[in-house]
């Protein structure tokens, strides 16, 4: 297997997830400033033209972020990052899939649409004034997340899964671009910190 790999908070997914499980493999550096990945040779991996992409031992390519881990989980499933039974793994995408769609997406886009529009306006469809909307959905289901993760360790309670893996990398990325943590949201600022303090968060 190969990864194509880049700045950027998906591929630190990756990284990170690879770290925890103690997996290595070649990297290739893609350079999304010089729009490398908007290039022909890159839209074969992956026709979005996103980062990152794992290069199958058969030629194939995956994306997303999300397909990826879960392919590496199955190929190398100890450490459990998803889960060993089926509860465990629902538990999991259920996170996941909330953290994605109602923290990630917006803050993505707010932030793509917003400070980064001059980056974006000529490779994706942008829409400026939905910013500091998207912003404020992000920081809501933040606010919300909170809440949830009283008493908690992690997500999936004592468990350290792929979605703490995909909350950290955005809300770490967030905090550089202008979308920082709101500190009122103590719950979530001592998990980040237990979450940071793990070798695999420098990956």
């Amino acid at each position: 297997m190969k990864l194509y790999d880049s700045i950027g908070p998906n591929p630190h997914i990756v990284r990170m997830f690879m770290a925890e499980k103690n997996m290595s493999m070649p990297k290739q550096t893609v350079d999304l400033r010089a729009g490398e990945n908007r290039q022909p040779e890159h839209l074969k991996r992956n026709p979005h033209g996103q980062m990152p992409a794992l290069e199958l031992d058969n030629g194939s390519y995956l994306s997303e972020v999300t397909a990826i881990c879960e392919y590496l989980e199955e190929k190398q499933p100890s450490p459990p990052l998803i889960g060993t039974t089926p509860e465990e793994r629902a538990e999991c995408r259920m996170w996941t899939r909330r953290v994605d769609l109602n923290i990630c997406e917006p803050l993505a886009m707010g932030y793509r649409f917003g400070e980064a529009l001059k980056f974006f306006q000529k490779r994706i469809p942008v829409a400026p004034e939905a910013s500091p909307g998207l912003k404020m959905i992000a920081a809501n289901r933040l606010e919300w997340l909170n809440g949830q993760m009283a008493g908690k360790q992690y997500l999936c309670g004592d468990r350290f899964t792929l979605a703490d893996v995909l909350l950290y990398c955005w809300i770490n990325f967030g905090n550089q671009v202008g979308q920082p943590l709101n500190p009122a949201n103590t719950h979530i600022a001592a998990w980040f910190a237990r979450v940071g303090e793990r070798p695999s968060a420098k990956a």
